[in-house]
């Protein structure tokens, strides 16, 4: 009995669910055999419960990470799945819609960006006179790169340096012996290319000279025109001439720039040649196709170097009347055989000839080949001509580019010096030229007297700021920045150094760099031209440290147009001048911040600015001014009083600017026209 209740008691815990063991010692009579006979014979009892099996399936399967394909598209079909996946494939598809449709309009909107030629002042150097480094005297190449910081303690970004062709020197080396070529005298071809990639390096800009209107007789071509060598005998212009016992009979009574007949004799072809200019710079023969490529070759070789730009120069003498006839005279009782003097003829037949601006448009054609690259615009530049209406045709018409701008001189040309005297200057030119074309502004050049020398010490700051606060791009000749002056010396014209004719030289002496000997120029015993002598007061080392100095005010002046929107491209409007005072407003649509310059060319004034602007708040802050001390300060516009050759910038806030003003419409101009939108932070075009 006890062995059957032993044997009894492992199927009645299989029948009770299987218990553990939980430690007794299972009998012995009870082998493996045994168990599982009796397992198979005797299997526990199931229970049944009525389940879905829909429900059991979609229990089963869920999703999850790294699930395969064939439980993915289980999913995939499900309403829940496919609606969430079909609204965000459409939202996507919206959202790419409407980001591509809001660059197009913000590209359609945004205006021109100004380019580099528009966006910075330009610094003219006379290359001769700027820093010699290898103390023989004169100016190189190499002594401006030296200077380069110089330039951009300025913030100007574009550098104009005046001819360095390989020449005799004579007319300021604008008689060109090798267009191919570097004179010795400013260095080496290596020392050019050192010195483009050192501007480059900075991030600067730089632009050469081209007189293509003539050569030195020392070059090349003229050798072999003379001589009548294959396709460069007629390079020149050359017609017969009858000479007798020493006196030569030209072809007409045409007048050369500098005087005396324009057309000289050559004893090796026995005619006479003809030159605009010095009898030792012949004209090129421009009637001449093969002339026309050697002047395009020119300008792709030194574009080809890296070059941004080039300024043209005489581009109104490139052609003359094939009919040789004589030019009228200006005083007609006056005896044919005693004029002598270029003013005494009109000169219908040697100036802007029917073809010259289809000649200019072919090198604006070629530099185009240079500029498709982005960033790489080169810039054309010409010179203007005595005729406003003249000058403006160099601009191009809207359909064909010549020049990016002639450049403008008529704040040189002045005869007096006046509030009134400078308004029709900037009217002069701002009237007269071309819709949507770009403005330009000079104060010096190599061939005027400086600033202090021409109108005096008292205004050269009042003329910077002039130069820096109208529309456009002002030229800055070097060392107006700290108010140099024309040395006075009886040995300083270019016929006592090295020409003929006469060029005098006083607006070119060396730059004033600090007060040592030589002001800095040079470190040998002397300089080609002699230094003037105040060049231990006036220097760029010592107005550095002045906070009041001519240089720390070109330089603030520089900073307010590079940073300021209404200054660097927006509206200008007259808004009054009389005698001693000229006053313009710029300003931008959008933007409610308005600089209104009031600049005094004459004597003491005062002035109620608020009678002739009524929408002018009560009072406004000096941003700057040509004293110092006075910036920052409020001024009250019904009494704004200004020294003789003092200037003010005076910023202050309106919403109702003078350009919207009727009594003001012809008295405003906009160049690049942009608007603001504060919401955005952005310019736009359609105001």
């Amino acid at each position: 009995i006890v062995e059957e209740e032993a044997k009894s008691l492992p199927m009645e815990l299989s029948e009770k669910g299987g218990v553990e063991n939980n430690g007794f010692v299972q009998n012995e009579a009870f082998d493996d055999k045994e168990t599982n006979t009796s397992s198979q014979e005797e299997m526990p009892k199931t229970c049944i419960v009525d389940v879905d099996p829909a429900a059991t399936e979609e229990l089963a399967l869920k999703p999850y990470a790294g699930m395969p394909k064939e439980v993915l598209l289980k999913f995939s079909s499900q309403a829940r799945y496919r609606v969430t996946r079909e609204i965000l494939f459409w939202l996507i598809i919206a959202a790419a819609i409407v980001l591509v449709c809001a660059t197009i309009a913000i590209i359609a909107l945004s205006p021109k960006c100004l380019d580099w030629w528009q966006a910075s002042p330009v610094y003219q150097i006379y290359p001769r006179s700027f820093k010699d480094s290898n103390m023989d005297g004169n100016g190189d190449l190499k002594g401006i790169q030296e200077k380069l910081d110089h330039i951009m303690y300025l913030n100007i970004k574009t550098i104009w340096i005046t001819s360095f062709y390989k020449s005799p020197l004579k007319d300021l080396g604008y008689g060109a012996e090798d267009f191919y070529d570097i004179d010795p005298m400013f260095g080496s071809m290596s020392d050019f290319e050192n010195l483009l990639s050192a501007i480059h390096d900075r991030g600067l800009k730089v632009i050469m000279d081209l007189i293509p209107n003539h050569t030195s007789d020392k070059h090349r071509w003229f050798q072999l025109s003379r001589n009548r060598t294959g396709k460069y005998t007629d390079y020149y212009i050359w017609q017969d001439c009858t000479q007798a016992a020493g006196l030569v009979t030209p072809p007409n009574n045409w007048v050369s720039v500098f005087g005396n007949s324009s057309w000289q004799f050559d004893d090796v072809r026995k005619q006479c040649y003809f030159h605009q200019f010095g009898k030792d710079e012949p004209d090129l023969n421009f009637r001449s196709l093969a002339v026309q490529q050697e002047i395009h070759d020119i300008i792709k070789f030194w574009l080809g170097k890296g070059i941004d730009g080039f300024s043209f120069s005489a581009l109104k003498f490139l052609l003359e009347a094939t009919h040789l006839r004589d030019e009228p005279q200006v005083n007609k009782s006056q005896n044919p055989e005693s004029i002598t003097a270029y003013s005494q003829l009109y000169h219908d037949y040697t100036t802007t000839q029917v073809g010259m601006h289809d000649i200019i448009r072919s090198f604006r054609q070629t530099m185009n080949q240079f500029s498709s690259e982005p960033g790489r615009y080169r810039f054309m530049g010409s010179d203007g001509h005595e005729d406003i209406e003249a000058t403006m045709m160099y601009y191009g018409t809207t359909f064909i580019q010549e020049a990016d701008f002639p450049f403008n001189f008529n704040l040189i040309n002045m005869k007096n010096l006046s509030g009134n005297s400078i308004f029709e200057a900037v009217n002069l030119w701002m009237k007269n030229m071309p819709a949507g074309k770009w403005p330009n502004w000079a104060v010096g050049s190599p061939n005027a007297a400086r600033i202090s020398s021409r109108i005096g010490k008292e205004y050269v700051n009042v003329m910077n700021m002039l130069l820096l606060t109208l529309p456009g791009t002002p030229v800055t000749y070097y060392g107006e920045e700290i108010g140099m002056e024309n040395i006075v010396s009886e040995n300083v014209s270019e016929e006592h150094i090295n020409s003929d004719p006469v060029v005098t030289f006083p607006e070119k002496s060396p730059m004033q760099w600090d007060g040592e000997v030589n002001a800095g120029f040079t470190e040998g015993n002397s300089s080609w031209l002699p230094v003037n002598s105040d060049y231990q007061s006036v220097n760029v080392e010592i107005q550095m440290t002045w906070s009041n100095s001519t240089l720390n005010l070109y330089r603030e002046l520089t900073l307010l147009r590079n940073s300021e929107l209404p200054i660097h491209r927006g509206w200008m409007c007259y808004v009054w001048n009389d005698s001693n005072v000229f006053v313009y407003v710029r300003e931008l649509d959008g933007l409610d911040r308005v600089f209104m310059m009031v600049l005094n060319f004459g004597q003491e004034s005062t002035i109620d600015l608020k009678a002739i602007v009524p929408s002018l708040p009560s009072e406004a802050i000096i941003r700057l001014s040509t004293n110092f001390s006075n910036a920052g300060k409020a001024v009250n516009t019904k009494l704004i009083k200004t020294e003789m050759g003092e200037g003010l910038v005076l910023e202050y806030k309106t919403a109702k600017p003078v350009h919207t003003m009727e009594a003001f419409q012809g008295n405003c101009f906009v160049a690049e026209k942009a608007c603001y939108s504060s919401a955005f932070n952005l310019l736009y075009v359609n105001c």
